[in-house]
C-alpha cells in the first residue's frame, strides 16, 4: 500500500504532505461546488465520498491554521454516510458545522479563495437545513 492510499478503516497512516497548487485548490472547489449543487450526494453516490477523502487529505496536508474541526467534521461524515443506519438529522447538523467551520476559513482565505469557499460554506448551511426538515 503506497502512502496515499487510505486503510480500510479510513484511518489515516503516517503520509507524506501533498503538494496541492492553486489550480488544484480550485478544481477540487469548483468540483464540490458542482457536486453539492445537485442536492445531498446519497449512500449510493460514491462520488460523494472521493469528494470527502480528497478534501480530507488536502486539508491534513495543509499548513494553515483552523482546520482540524474540519477535517474532523470531514471524518464524521464520511463515517455517517457510510453507516447502514445513517441517521439525517446527524448528518444535518455535520454540514451545518462543515458549512460554519468553511465560511470562518472563507473570511482569512486568501488568493481569492474566499467567494467561492464562502459560497461552499453556505452551499453546506443550507443542504444541512434543508435535511433536517
Amino acid at each position: 500500500m503506497d502512502s496515499l492510499t487510505p486503510t480500510p478503516s479510513h484511518t489515516p497512516e503516517f503520509q507524506a504532505p501533498l503538494d496541492v497548487t492553486d489550480g488544484q485548490h480550485s478544481a477540487l472547489i469548483d468540483d464540490t461546488l458542482a457536486l453539492l449543487g445537485e442536492g445531498v450526494p446519497t449512500q449510493a453516490n460514491q462520488y460523494g465520498l472521493t469528494e470527502i477523502d480528497r478534501w480530507a487529505e488536502v486539508l491534513r496536508s495543509s499548513e494553515k491554521p483552523g482546520l482540524a474541526k474540519i477535517i474532523k467534521e470531514l471524518d464524521n461524515l464520511r463515517e455517517q454516510l457510510t453507516s447502514n443506519d445513517a441517521d439525517s438529522h446527524s448528518i444535518a447538523e455535520t454540514l451545518a458545522t462543515l458549512g460554519a467551520e468553511t465560511s470562518k476559513v472563507a473570511d482569512d482565505a486568501s488568493a481569492g479563495y474566499g467567494p467561492p469557499l464562502a459560497q461552499l460554506g453556505k452551499l453546506l448551511i443550507k443542504l444541512g437545513s434543508s435535511l433536517s426538515r
